[in-house]
């Protein structure tokens, strides 16, 4: 007799169905699996042999043979566990075979029968949905981020045995029902920028930078607090959408980065990769590609602190997701395109011993050590980089002051009023920083002051095409802030004045 069970598999990020058909034959009693399963997919035999013994359930005593199908797509994890064990109970008769049509079943199986977490939850969700799946069984742990579905029944279970009982009707579980409640789309970071004494200027640079979606680049001595600011970043910007926690959530959850999480992840992504760390991790890859630090940092802040310490290939392969939002990894199977929309923040010293031009210290580097140091970062990245601001040490009385810089909570105010203005005029949940060449023509108009001003910056500043379009877009933020329709002289020069970068 055969039966067939649905359940899903991982490519990237993104689920793609899978069939599970299972055939109970006479002859010597053995377990054979094809259709291009991996160790652990291989070694769900045991596992559900003895699950479904220790959970009293009859296991078939002939030749079992499983097809995951398609065959040409490789399987990966113990998620397919609980979808073998369905279909093998159906074969020998002890659920409805009619039960198994319009479910996705996914989970690992304990040898004692219960059932354990499985990554890619969100993933699987929205494919069922995308395929016209009905219904969802899966462990009772990833029942509330999978909730987040339109128009799908999700069961979380805790064990082997209670699906035995769904499928032959007998079962109490009801579908998750997914609850948002206001309190948890504004979590709460632990820091907050009145903690920040002093540097005015960088704070208003990175409230830009959250306004606007613009990449930011610090450069500093040691102790200046360029780490403090950056790690304050995700308390300026705004709460996240359902959407936007939704892919979120699908991207730690499929890459297995939940940190025992359930439900919806709400806060903003805070990535701060080592700088030892390889290109495969930063970027995204492997043998079976996994997101990347770019990538688990979307609609959040990526910090490369010391930047210039970071492997050059991997700097230069920040060049796509800075200009495009996604990154692309190409293996010989298959091309796979990752999100990447965030916010990268780059911290680094004015030269190796990190005080040239400042007077706290003498800078012990050669000019040829120095010139070095500042070339690690190639023009066309930094021409991607839209604020380039300087952070000084502060001055004793500045550490001494018990004045408190401002808080989070108004600067996030005026970055959501921003950012509300850029999405009437772009739409989508647009910002300025990905604004078309077409958009910026047709939504910042310049007046004939304004174009001359432009003129003469952009023949002193020799800016290239690149960078004079992102001054524009910098001043548009800077409007919006303002709360101007217009983009006047006084915002085309703020905005000027974070591209001028004094020689390293």
């Amino acid at each position: 007799m055969i039966a067939q069970a649905h359940s899903a598999t991982l490519v990237g990020i993104d689920a793609v169905p899978i069939d599970v058909e299972v055939d109970l034959q006479g002859g010597q009693p053995m377990f054979i699996m094809v259709g291009l399963p991996d160790k652990a997919v291989e070694e769900s035999k045991e596992r559900v042999r003895t699950a479904m013994r220790n959970s009293e359930l009859d296991f078939p005593y002939s030749k079992i043979v499983c097809n995951l199908a398609p065959g040409d797509i490789r399987k990966e994890g113990p998620a397919l566990d609980l979808p073998i064990a369905a279909a093998i109970l159906a074969a020998n008769g002890v659920v409805p075979l009619d039960e198994l049509r319009d479910t996705v079943m996914l989970g690992e199986l304990s040898l004692d029968g219960n059932l354990r977490t499985i990554d890619g939850a969100v993933s699987v969700a929205l494919m069922c949905v995308e395929k016209g799946f009905k219904r969802l069984i899966l462990p009772l742990q990833n029942a509330p981020e999978a909730a987040v579905a339109p128009g799908l029944e999700v069961y979380g279970l805790t064990t082997l045995l209670e699906l035995a009982h769904l499928l032959n009707g007998a079962g109490v579980v009801s579908p998750y029902r997914l609850e948002i409640r206001d309190e948890d789309r504004l979590p709460d970071y632990g820091v907050d920028f009145s903690d920040v004494k002093g540097q005015r200027h960088a704070v208003r640079a990175l409230e830009i930078a959250a306004a606007g979606g613009h990449n930011v680049l610090m450069v500093g001595p040691p102790g200046s607090g360029k780490t403090m600011l950056a790690r304050r970043m995700p308390t300026i910007l705004p709460p996240l959408t359902v959407e936007e926690s939704i892919e979120v959530t699908r991207i730690y959850s499929a890459s297995g980065n939940k940190g025992g999480r359930e439900g919806l992840i709400w806060e903003r992504p805070f990535r701060s990769p080592h700088h030892t760390t390889s290109y495969a991790a930063v970027v995204g890859g492997g043998k079976n590609p996994k997101p990347g630090e770019v990538t688990l940092a979307h609609y959040g802040v990526l910090f490369m602190d010391e930047m210039p310490e970071f492997d050059r290939q991997v700097l230069e392969a920040l060049r796509q997701p800075l200009e495009d939002g996604v990154v692309t990894v190409a293996r010989v199977q298959a091309t796979l395109e990752f999100p990447a929309e965030c916010i990268l923040i780059g911290a680094m010293n004015p030269c190796p011993c990190g005080f040239k031009g400042y007077p706290e210290a003498n800078c012990v580097g050669s000019p040829a050590t120095c010139g070095r140091y500042a070339m690690r970062i190639s023009g066309p990245l930094l021409d991607r980089i839209d604020l380039h601001i300087h952070v000084p040490r502060l001055k004793p009385e500045e550490l001494l002051s018990m004045q408190e810089g401002e808080s989070s909570a108004p600067i996030r105010e005026r970055v959501c009023r921003a950012r509300a203005l850029q999405a009437a005029r772009l739409g989508n949940a647009r910002v300025n920083a990905r604004m078309t060449p077409r958009e910026i023509r047709e939504m910042i108009g310049l007046s004939d002051e304004c174009r001359t001003f432009m003129k003469t910056i952009a023949a002193k500043l020799n800016l290239s095409a690149r960078v004079f379009d992102r001054v524009l877009k910098v001043a548009r933020t800077i409007a919006d802030l303002a709360g101007c329709e217009q983009v006047e002289k006084t915002h085309l020069a703020e905005a000027v004045q974070y591209r001028e970068r004094t020689e390293l």
